[in-house]
């Protein structure tokens, strides 16, 4: 299958560090269809081979496992080619039809990785350009939109070129191996699917921390906040891979229409249940791997004063059958105690302990980052004798070291599936708008709210409201249990 990826934006940082690493991760590994072109446009005026020079250059930067030798670069740099465009200058869609022209593709990837307020502008050039015919796809990076309306205005933009089936919407937490397995392991096993719901299960937790601070985004972060950053999109994408009713096929859109019957189903907040059910807070300065680490308010780029959130904790609840009564909690945040990504599915403990000790209740772990894999916490008799108190064991599967020639990473999947027109792991349009409908009281009520964000020290798990928060339903965060 012949493909040409045009990569709008090709030479910002997204393009170099995520997606120039994934695709020669996918040519390593003789993933990538054999007859392709991967064309970056910019502003600048270099040649193709300044441009290749530019990408080998920053490949020195990435991790060194997923570093080319120079014969690799060399081999991976035929498939290169660079274009200047001005994104608002119809005549530059055209040179670029009349490049994509000469050879016609099987299959051609629009790649939008530019900031989202050129995405309507892009779109719509392509259209006019003729350049969104069956064979394209676009590929849109988040954010998607500041909010509901403006994630409409963008949707109505992308509608009016491409059809939905075209416009890939991607969440890079989708392609993760572990996100993957998550489908796998309640629809492919008999073991868990019975378990899961209220019945057996008190409640589930959803972090994704990171331990460092902005660094120098800190002019981009402060628009966005950790509300818009990670929680409209990557929580609630997990949320509902987690909550989501079986399919009645693996299908794209039968998994998408479960998906979407979850969104619809979160507890809408209200002015009162975001002062109770939800926590926002900022990092001060602070100590992070025994290292002293500035504020936000020291950070590059924030504002003096700024009330963006680094932090969020909330209380959700599904309201169906399956899940009614059990709270979802979702966490979030910047310069925290440690880089990690995870699900903690916490199981009621037993109706009627006889051990010592069986009061404490199994757990699920799926975990997504640093490592990736589950973790079932058990209790076990340590020495099988009688009326022994149980003590807590747990079965650890590692899908890097299981399954270690497989494994392909979240970008690389991603940009295989565009290319190939696999859609389960990109998001639809009403999923996307469900989720800013859903975020936006809380969007509103601070907004009405003068109080700033609550401060944590950095190299700490949040303000003490978060654990406050949960406490209330007689439960604690995964790394106090």
């Amino acid at each position: 299958m012949s493909f040409d990826l045009v990569l709008f934006g090709g030479t910002g940082d997204l393009t170099w560090r995520k997606l120039m690493p994934a695709l020669f991760q996918a040519f390593r590994h003789g993933k990538l269809p054999r007859d392709g072109r991967i064309l970056a446009v910019a502003r600048d005026a270099r040649s193709d081979d300044a441009y290749r020079a530019f990408i080998k250059e920053r490949f020195a930067e990435v991790e060194s496992a997923k570093r080319p030798n120079d014969e690799e670069f060399a081999r991976f740099a035929a498939l290169l080619f660079y274009r200047r465009m001005d994104l608002s200058h119809a005549e530059d869609y055209a040179a670029l039809k009349a490049w994509l022209d000469e050879r016609r593709a099987d299959t051609t990837v629009m790649y939008l990785a530019t900031s989202p307020h050129l995405f309507p502008v892009v779109c719509a050039q392509l259209g006019q350009a003729g350049l969104n015919g069956p064979q394209v796809r676009v590929v849109l990076e988040k954010p998607l939109g500041h909010d509901l309306a403006s994630a409409q205005e963008i949707n109505r933009v992308v509608a009016g070129a491409f059809s939905e089936r075209q416009a890939l919407r991607i969440d890079h937490y989708l392609g993760k191996p572990s996100v993957q397995n998550l489908s796998a392991l309640r629809f492919g096993n008999a073991l868990f699917e019975p378990l899961w719901r209220r019945e057996s299960i008190a409640n589930i937790q959803i972090t994704l921390a990171e331990s460092i601070g902005v660094g120098t985004r800190g002019d981009f972060y402060d628009r966005t906040g950790a509300l818009r950053d990670m929680i409209q999109n990557h929580a609630l994408q997990l949320l509902t891979m987690i909550a989501m009713e079986p399919p009645s096929t693996n299908d794209a859109d039968a998994i998408r229409d479960e998906k979407l019957k979850v969104l619809k189903s979160l507890k809408p907040f209200t002015a009162e249940t975001v002062a109770r059910d939800v926590v926002r807070g900022q990092y001060k300065a602070g100590t992070v791997g025994g290292v002293p680490v500035a504020g936000y308010l020291e950070e590059t780029k924030v504002p003096a004063g700024s009330a963006t959130e680094t932090f969020v904790a909330l209380r959700a609840e599904v309201q169906n059958w399956r899940w009614a009564g059990v709270p979802f909690y979702l966490r979030t945040g910047k310069r925290l105690g440690a880089r990690s990504a995870q699900i903690t599915v916490n199981f009621r403990p037993v109706p009627h302990p006889i051990f010592p000790g069986s009061s404490r209740a199994n757990k699920l772990v799926i975990k997504l980052q640093p490592e990736d894999g589950l973790e079932l916490h058990l209790l076990a008799a340590k020495g099988g004798r009688q009326g022994e108190a149980l003590a807590p064991v747990f079965l650890d599967l590692d899908f890097d070291k299981a399954f270690a020639a497989e494994r392909v990473g979240a970008y690389e999947r991603l940009l295989l599936d565009a290319i190939a027109g696999r859609l389960n792991l990109f998001v639809r349009s009403d999923e996307q708008e469900q989720a800013w409908r859903w975020v936006e009281p809380v969007l509103h009520a601070w907004a009405n709210d003068a109080a700033a964000p609550r401060p944590y020290a950095a190299g700490t798990w949040g303000p003490p409201a978060s654990s406050a928060m949960v406490a209330r339903d007689g439960c604690v965060w995964d790394e106090e249990q």
